[in-house]
């Protein structure tokens, strides 16, 4: 759980040595020092807004009021509290706000988890697609004519992927780029359906959640997400094989890398 510390406060605490008993000017922001000094308290208030907005989503109350008022207290040095006392105030927030959290990501896997499932079951009725004992499925798009990749290989894949709601979350046709890896340092699903494609082929997947990410979030993809794939295999290597310079590009990947389960 994350906690508030007194070096939380240095900044505001630290400024209010130098405005105490200091009334604010007009609103005159005709030098550079004036404009800048200005965008530090819009840069501030931004941060407050967003940590405001966050907290509310999460059902939190917030007196928005008593935050502006706190802010300015604090710069002037004439905070209601001490600082032992508003550390042990925000920790007793954070307690609470991560109880809420944690319910909230209980709640979207559980949703996630069912809306999975059904698009599972309404996937499977297609004469198209197959089901594999671990509960793969997957549609042939192209059949290629190579051969097919062991456990062991390193492949170069084009691919997209997407949500069950159709949301895209990576595609590396669009950098124009196709990734080589380690078949075995991808999630589950790819490691047990790539070897399923000679090189050449085209194949849909689509990936229940404990073959993907399971329970984490991982970039936008949310926590127990059925997760669907259209991969180009377009080379199988032995390992080892022109290894100099293998690595993934840039954020591509996000779909595949990351899972606990695959190392």
């Amino acid at each position: 759980m994350k906690k508030f510390t007194k070096s939380s406060l240095a900044v505001i605490t630290g400024l209010s040595l130098f405005v105490s008993g200091y009334s604010i000017a007009a609103d005159d922001t005709s030098t550079d020092v004036q404009k800048q000094s200005y965008s530090i308290g819009a840069s501030l208030g931004k941060y407050v807004s967003s940590q405001i907005y966050s907290q509310t989503q999460l059902g939190a109350e917030v007196d928005v009021d008593l935050v502006v008022k706190g802010v300015i207290d604090a710069l002037k040095g004439e905070q209601k509290y001490t600082d032992e006392e508003v550390l042990t105030f925000l920790n007793q927030r954070a307690e609470q706000l991560n109880a809420a959290r944690e319910a909230e990501d209980a709640r979207i896997a559980l949703k996630n988890m069912t809306e999975g499932s059904t698009y599972l079951a309404n996937n499977k009725k297609s004469d198209k697609v197959t089901v594999t004992e671990s509960g793969l499925q997957y549609e042939v798009i192209t059949m290629g004519e190579g051969r097919k990749a062991n456990p062991e290989d390193v492949v170069t894949v084009h691919y997209k992927g997407l949500l069950i709601d159709g949301t895209e979350f990576d595609n590396s046709y669009e950098r124009d780029e196709p990734n080589r890896f380690a078949l075995m340092s991808v999630i589950e699903g790819w490691q047990e359906g790539i070897t399923l494609m000679p090189q050449g082929s085209t194949f849909k997947f689509s990936i229940p959640s404990e073959l993907a990410y399971g329970e984490k979030q991982v970039g936008i993809i949310p926590p127990s997400s059925t997760l669907v794939f259209e991969v180009e295999l377009v080379k199988v290597e032995e390992p080892g094989e022109n290894s100099h310079g293998m690595g993934l590009s840039g954020m591509g990947m996000g779909g595949m890398m990351g899972t606990g389960k695959a190392h």
